[in-house]
């Protein structure tokens, strides 16, 4: 009698691990972070020139209809691009780089000692640029890319009564056609202001 009760007992036990559900075996992936790209890639970062003066470069890449509803997957087992259902993994043959400078106060807040240095068309026709694809710590260069269009506005004084009073003040828009054919969604669009001796005016990377 002893040794038919612990066998029912050993019988039971093995029926539980069999029909143990799988799940509380196996933990399941979930989502750490998602991110949407519509709209493209943003791009901001500061610069400057040597002594003055400072000056904001923001854009955008985009291309028709790619950036829409796309979107990064950051799960335990990796990062994923992914449209809808359907996993993304290069880019398209070509993309839209458009980005702008403006000068901007080197130190945004604190009260400016002597008198402040403006960019001017001089400066911002110095600048070098230079296009990479990154890839881990490789950077290749950007070959034939296109200058599309290129525009210089006046920036409005913000009171009409100093406009005679101070220098004046101008933005500079590029829209630019980058070759993308295979490039792979990981690899970032590195954007390199240099100065005319070589230094680094400013750099800024557009990466997914």
């Amino acid at each position: 009698m002893r040794l038919a009760t612990h066998s029912i007992i050993r019988f039971a036990f093995a029926i539980l691990l069999v029909c143990a559900p799988l799940t509380s075996l196996a933990r399941p992936a979930h989502d750490k972070t998602v991110w949407n790209y519509d709209g493209g890639i943003v791009l901001r970062t500061d610069g400057a020139f040597p002594d003055g003066p400072c000056f904001r470069l923001a854009g955008r890449v985009t291309a028709p209809r790619f950036f829409d509803n796309l979107k990064r997957v950051d799960t335990d087992h990796g990062t994923v691009f992914r449209r809808g259902g359907e996993p993304v993994t290069h880019f398209p043959d070509a993309v839209l780089l458009s980005f702008a400078l403006r000068d901007q106060p080197c130190n945004p807040g604190i009260q400016q000692v002597g008198t402040r240095v403006y960019l001017t068309r001089e400066m911002v026709g110095t600048l070098q640029l230079s296009l990479y694809w990154k890839r881990g710590v490789d950077l290749r260069p950007v070959e034939k890319f296109k200058e599309l269009r290129a525009s210089i506005t006046r920036i409005a004084p913000y009171a009409s009564s100093v406009a005679t009073e101070i220098p004046e003040r101008f933005e500079w828009s590029y829209d630019l056609a980058i070759p993308s054919a295979g490039v792979p969604l990981t690899d970032s669009l590195v954007l390199v202001f240099r100065l005319p001796d070589g230094h680094i005016a400013t750099r800024v990377a557009a990466r997914m």
